[in-house]
């Protein structure tokens, strides 16, 4: 079965725009190709609200059934909610219907393990050339699987997280939110656990109906026109999640955007406050986090960029916390994947044992900025730029993990190649912008 050569096909799914790149063939058989990796046995399955997810998800279905699995439909549900109910229903793995952040054309799927985690990069790759080579799995017509809806995911998710963070201060302490949920799949979920803590809370796009009011990424350009509607409902904090509901970036009460990098950093200040351990982030991430683990005695370890990296590491280390900086926190007592739910918990639960507001939380974090540019560059000369670049800074400190990371005491540049794409990422934090901006000059001058 040919697939269209416009689908991006790599270790975590796949992901194209719907009617050209992404076809319901290719959904069932990749859908097909994870069954025949795990073994068959029992799935679970999901969506964000895109209108797409409904035709995809009956490719999705048939792949799975047609290879003799039993499939447990949650319907729309947060990306991190899959990964808890497949743990909860002792599943086989997981496929969560989902473009993420990007725009309405895309939709794609995402997998995951038995262990509820997003599939590691070793697994994927051996479910990629699977699909690549069209080696699926098929039942014989009398042990064709079944499905059954699933429609209590959401309040185990719910009820775990109450289980986490001290629900009685936070209904005390009568705050106010406003949730940005701009049709994605974690209004429903959002609005049960705020209800549950009693928080006030004014919702946008609150109907998982994948209509998006805005650009769905959560970034601030695309949440210009939604921070003047946190104050504007007196609001204490404002919370944005994109599509799939696994990023989260906040608002503070006076409408000032306060981004996706802050959100890990202000979730491992509360977690550490109650229970010190390793902390882990990926290699694009702030230092803020970094120094947060410092402040309270705690190691901070760095992981290659991407979910499953950062969850193997968490794992290896024991890790108390972990996420990237893109508004993805890992809280391993809820489960191993990005889940801004907890994230929401673990700050309101700040705030109200502070007592302080979370413009004054945010204005005692460390100051960093960063910036992120992007160059072209064959993969085949990559070895030459990195060569150019330990010699430009030879005192820097060197990590060969993923790219190139160079390290100075209040400063980093981390060059990395796409994975998708002839490109070089490159991120650079300091203390002032015009530092980091330099950084990532450098690089292009090198080319």
């Amino acid at each position: 079965m040919g697939v269209d050569t416009g689908l991006i096909v790599s270790v975590s799914g796949i992901r194209g725009i719907v009617g050209e790149s992404l076809t319901p063939e290719a959904a069932l058989v990749f859908a097909a190709a994870l069954a025949g990796h795990v073994g068959g046995g029992a799935m679970v399955v999901s969506r964000d609200g895109r209108p797409s997810g409904d035709m995809l998800r009956h490719a999705v279905l048939a792949g799975l059934t047609s290879a003799g699995c039993t499939v447990h439909d949650l319907g729309i549900a947060p990306t991190p909610t899959v990964g808890l109910a497949v743990r909860r229903l002792n599943a086989a793995g997981g496929i969560q219907i989902t473009a993420s952040h990007n725009p309405a054309p895309w939709n794609g799927l995402k997998l995951f393990g038995s262990d509820g985690r997003v599939l590691s990069a070793e697994e994927g790759r051996t479910v990629q050339a699977r699909f690549e080579n069209g080696d699926v799995r098929r039942a014989a017509w009398n042990a064709i699987g079944t499905q059954r809806d699933e429609r209590q995911a959401e309040q185990w998710h719910c009820q775990r997280v109450l289980e986490c963070i001290d629900a009685p201060r936070i209904r005390a302490a009568q705050l106010r939110a406003f949730l940005d949920a701009n049709g994605g799949a974690g209004g429903p979920l959002g609005s049960l656990l705020l209800e549950a803590l009693h928080v006030q809370t004014t919702c946008r796009g609150g109907e998982a109906d994948g209509v998006f009011l805005h650009e769905p990424e959560p970034t601030a350009d695309n949440l210009r026109d939604i921070c003047p509607l946190v104050p504007a409902a007196k609001a204490d904090i404002g919370f944005a999640l994109d599509p799939d509901s696994d990023r989260l970036a906040l608002i503070d009460e006076n409408g000032r955007y306060i981004g996706e990098e802050l959100t890990l950093a202000l979730a491992v200040q509360f977690r550490l406050r109650h229970e010190r351990g390793p902390v882990v982030v990926n290699m694009s991430t702030s230092r803020v986090s970094e120094d947060i683990a410092a402040r309270h005695g705690c190691v901070c370890h760095r992981s290659a960029v991407g979910e499953a990296n950062v969850a193997d590491k968490m794992l290896q280390v024991g890790a108390s916390i972990g996420g990237e900086g893109n508004g993805g926190v890992l809280d391993p007592r809820v489960g191993l994947v990005r889940d801004p739910f907890i994230g929401m918990g673990m700050i309101l639960n700040l705030m109200s044992e502070t007592g302080r507001k979370l413009s004054e939380l945010v204005a005692e974090l460390p100051v960093y900025h960063i910036v992120k540019d992007k160059y072209t560059v064959p993969r085949e000369s990559l070895p030459e730029l990195y060569q150019a670049l330990t010699r430009r800074w030879p005192e820097a400190k060197k990590d060969r993990l993923d790219g190139l990371r160079l390290d100075w005491p209040t400063r980093w540049l981390h060059v990395r190649p796409s994975n998708t794409e002839p490109i070089v990422r490159v991120i650079a934090e300091a203390p002032q912008a015009s530092e980091a901006k330099e950084l990532c000059q450098a690089v292009g001058d090198l080319l």
